[in-house]
């Protein structure tokens, strides 16, 4: 054997080995109980935020006076919630959440987002082609919504020496599409405080 691939042989055994080594250990938990590892943005804060948000909103005079006024639940759909924070945040689950509250209310009727509705579109066209008279759906026939929910997520970070403090605020509006009228306007404010220990135990 080559002198040379003596220590390239020996270091990759050692490498095996220690990778070998390595145990992982895993627990189930209830999707409801509160986990903070990192400090960030989690799936508790993204439920406790939609929820705590769409109550407040629900509760406006909004609802009852356009419910009287057109004779019906308003219909709502929500458009877009932008991520202006540092942090990676799924903006999709929040929207979910936020799509779950509004429609778990039972004060609003709700509506399919674009992305949905575009597939759902599709799906009509070729229903028109291929499926039977009788159970091919009509295009033209979508109920359109009255307001759409947008918002914003915003942090600030403040650390120093292994120690930060996170603060998130969370902005919506609630725009009435036919006139451009906003009907309510909500944030909310988390802040945590972080602490890292150079040390492990």
């Amino acid at each position: 054997m080559h002198r040379g691939l003596l220590p390239v042989l020996l270091f990759c055994g050692i490498v095996l080995v220690l990778s070998g080594c390595e145990s992982v250990s895993v627990k189930r938990m209830d999707s409801a109980e509160v986990v903070d590892l990192s400090g960030n943005w989690n799936d508790t804060d993204s439920r406790l935020v939609s929820e705590e948000m769409i109550k407040d909103c629900l509760s406006r005079p909004w609802v009852s006076q356009v419910t009287a006024k057109i004779g019906k639940p308003p219909v709502v759909i929500v458009g877009t919630v932008l991520n202006q924070s540092r942090e990676h945040i799924n903006i999709q689950t929040f929207t979910k959440d936020l799509e779950r509250a509004l429609i778990n209310s039972g004060q609003v009727d709700f509506v399919a987002s674009k992305t949905e509705r575009d597939e759902l579109r599709e799906e009509r066209v070729e229903q028109a082609k291929h499926s039977s008279e009788q159970t091919a759906k009509e295009t033209g026939q979508e109920t359109g919504a009255d307001f759409m929910l947008k918002g914003v997520i915003n942090t600030i970070t403040d650390q120093i020496e292994g120690k930060s403090v996170i603060f998130y605020q969370v902005n919506l509006e609630l725009i009435d599409l036919k006139s451009n009228r906003k009907a309510w306007i909500g944030d909310k404010k988390i802040k945590k405080f972080v602490e890292k220990s150079r040390f492990r135990p």
